[in-house]
């Protein structure tokens, strides 16, 4: 009969399939309002094993007690910074040679499904709670992505649209 694992248990079966560096995934999070959401992402983003959180703007970023409160002590596993500035985070990420993908819904955004291999290294721009992404980064984007939806309600809380995007984003590593 089949059991639930528990503890170091899980994390033996994850570190069984986890590949040597991190995926070549770098997030920017672009003025999150809510710390609980930014916690909620540190923990995607150690589950999800990638390169890299850029904290910009007003997000909130360690120390921070409701960051903390959500994070549940990933912020130890997650290679992290602050850069105030997003225009001068996303510059320095594309000289980097990273493709520039917003998440965001335009009128020519496309699911995210389509990107490939190819445009890795990638940096997944997510915006603000209410604002979305700031415009100023349809400049420097080379791809504005979407997470297609089919009910009635127009957007999805920002961290439960980050964790569906980085593990859509890792399968095309796979």
């Amino acid at each position: 009969m089949d059991r639930k694992l528990f503890g170091e248990e899980i994390l033996k079966k994850w570190r069984a399939n986890r590949p040597k560096e991190p995926f070549p995934i770098v997030a920017v999070l672009d003025n999150i309002r809510s710390a609980y959401n930014v916690g909620s992402m540190f923990r995607t983003a150690a589950c999800a094993y990638i390169s890299e959180l850029v904290l910009c703007g007003i997000t909130a970023h360690p120390p921070h007690p409701k960051l903390e409160k959500t994070a549940l002590k990933t912020i130890e596993q997650v290679n992290w910074r602050y850069e105030e500035s997003i225009i001068k985070a996303v510059k320095d990420l594309k000289l980097k040679g990273y493709q520039i993908a917003l998440l965001e819904i335009t009128q020519e955004s496309e699911p995210i499904q389509n990107l490939c291999r190819e445009d890795f290294p990638l940096a997944l721009v997510v915006g603000n709670e209410v604002e979305g992404v700031n415009e100023e980064l349809f400049y420097w984007a080379d791809r504005v992505v979407e997470i297609p939806l089919y009910g009635e309600k127009e957007s999805l809380n920002v961290s439960v649209a980050f964790g569906i995007a980085l593990f859509l984003l890792i399968e095309k590593l796979r």
